[in-house]
């Protein structure tokens, strides 16, 4: 039992109805898990207004309800409460009703387009190595110490974020690392929150079917570094244009890295096989696992991030040297009759091309480049053309398939792929609605020493169509394909 005024620190109230001297359970947000004595927010969400089910929350037992309009009746015995957002109110209760977890111990956000998975788990792993309980909120899973729960979103809800990291308190952890998504931030969900720093990977065409405008979404990412305190420090790739753009405002220590320009944290490329790459900081030579241009920008934020929080720089290169690739990052495979099989998480255009010029950048001439890539539906709409130009242009064979069509037509958006392919490299297509098919015929047509690229959903084991996510996985589905082809 919590008492609402002490949950209510800090929130900007406009009118109180009620009492707030009350004690009430449980902080909600969904309407159907109300109980007796919760705190029911009504947030306005892109699909559904909470407003509409203020109502339902009192009649399943809530005594008081959080709320940016009051409505026209209320119940006596209810507390109603109007703010002027009702996500940001929410994400401050969280922390109130945690008793501020954030504040307890070191938490670094990592946004941008493209990287913040890689960066946040191989933070974790680099910590734990170290000796250290670490924690991660991740796409790809939440970890608390060595106890692993399922992700749902990028950056989940901030009842869920105080919660886990509540959790972690309890369980001794020491760090956490936490990918923080623009969603995230333009629906308040880390508001409340206390960072220890910050880091900016970069940023590219993604989510444009919510944010409307390129120069919105950055300005939203920028937003989670104008609110860094001065004790955090705010890291940036500044060979990213966007870069110095996000430290324009921070409170916090201004620190960057880069590959090209002069910069506080600076990696040097000295070769690269598929096997890993050789890397020079600060004049000292080190091999590591992973593989592309763009994971050593990751690598040199981790290497950074890592020296920031007070790890010593030689300890640090000889744990790097151990690190292993992130699940559905640049995994790959090789069947027995030596074809690479590649599955990466690469679902826009900035990521696939990297992820392409990588293979290009370390495959002989004779090697032939087979991606496999689709688009998800009910998402931004004008990278899908983007999309089918660069895996046309950099494969020598493309083969367009489903990715999760969600509620869209998955034949529609194949369509809409097809309008961004130069004429010159229409032979080069081929069009596959079945991802298991379009797989399959990749595997058929590659030889010896062929690289397979399948693109799009990474370490995601379903397949969404209309609603029902069915199990699908690009690296079992490959597999599969290779031991057919062994056996035959």
């Amino acid at each position: 039992m919590k008492n609402l005024q002490d949950i209510l620190y800090k929130v900007g109230i406009n009118q109180v109805f009620g009492i707030t001297n009350i004690e009430v359970n449980e902080l909600v947000f969904d309407s159907r898990k109300v109980r007796k004595r919760d705190v029911f927010v009504a947030q306005k969400g892109v699909q559904v207004d909470g407003h509409l089910y203020i109502d339902k929350a009192v009649s399943l037992g809530a005594s008081a309800i959080v709320c940016e309009d009051f409505p026209s009746d209320k119940k006596e015995g209810i507390t109603y409460i109007q703010v002027e957002n009702a996500n940001t109110a929410l994400a401050i209760m969280a922390s109130n009703f945690y008793n501020n977890p954030s504040t307890k111990f070191p938490i670094v956000g990592v946004t941008g387009t493209n990287g913040k998975t890689t960066i946040a788990s191989l933070l974790y792993q680099l910590f734990n190595k170290a000796g250290y309980k670490v924690g991660l909120l991740s796409t790809v899973k939440i970890l608390v110490d060595e106890t692993e729960y399922k992700a749902t979103h990028t950056t989940p809800d901030s009842v869920t974020i105080n919660r886990y990291l509540d959790l972690m308190l309890e369980e001794g952890v020491e760090y956490c690392f936490m990918e923080v998504s623009s969603h995230g931030i333009h629906q308040k969900r880390t508001e409340g929150l206390t960072f220890a720093g910050g880091i900016f990977t970069n940023l590219s065409h993604d989510h444009l079917d919510y944010h409307k405008t390129f120069a919105e979404y950055r300005n939203v990412k920028k937003e989670f570094f104008d609110a860094l305190p001065k004790s955090a420090f705010a890291l940036t790739n500044i060979d990213d244009k966007n870069g110095n753009y996000m430290l324009q405002n921070t409170k916090a220590n201004k620190y960057s890295y880069a590959l090209k320009t002069v910069a506080d944290y600076k990696t040097r490329i000295l070769e690269k096989q598929l096997s890993g790459t050789l890397i020079s900081v600060d004049g000292i030579e080190v091999w590591i696992k992973l593989i592309g241009v763009f994971n050593i920008y990751n690598l040199t934020a981790i290497m950074a991030t890592a020296e920031l929080l007070g790890l010593e720089k030689l300890e640090i290169l000889t744990i790097i040297s151990q690190l292993e690739s992130v699940s559905g990052r640049f995994q790959y495979t090789v069947s027995e009759d030596g074809i690479t099989a590649i599955v990466d998480y690469a679902h826009t255009p900035d990521a696939l091309k990297n992820v392409l010029e990588t293979i290009n950048d370390i495959r002989t001439n004779n090697e032939k480049v087979i991606t496999v890539v689709g688009c998800g539906g009910d998402r931004d709409k004008t990278k899908r053309p983007k999309m089918a130009h660069i895996a046309s242009q950099l494969s020598n064979q493309a083969i367009f398939t489903s990715d999760n069509p969600r509620t869209e037509d998955a034949q529609t958006i194949l369509d809409e792929m097809e309008t961004g392919v130069a004429p010159e490299n229409y032979r080069k297509i081929l069009t596959i609605l079945d991802r298991k098919q379009a797989i399959k015929t990749a595997c058929k047509l590659s030889k010896t020493g062929d690289i397979i690229l399948i693109a799009g959903k990474g370490h995601e084991n379903y397949q969404e169509v209309n609603g029902v996510r069915n199990h699908f996985d690009d690296l079992e589905e490959v597999t599969f394909c290779f031991n057919q082809l062994k056996n035959n």
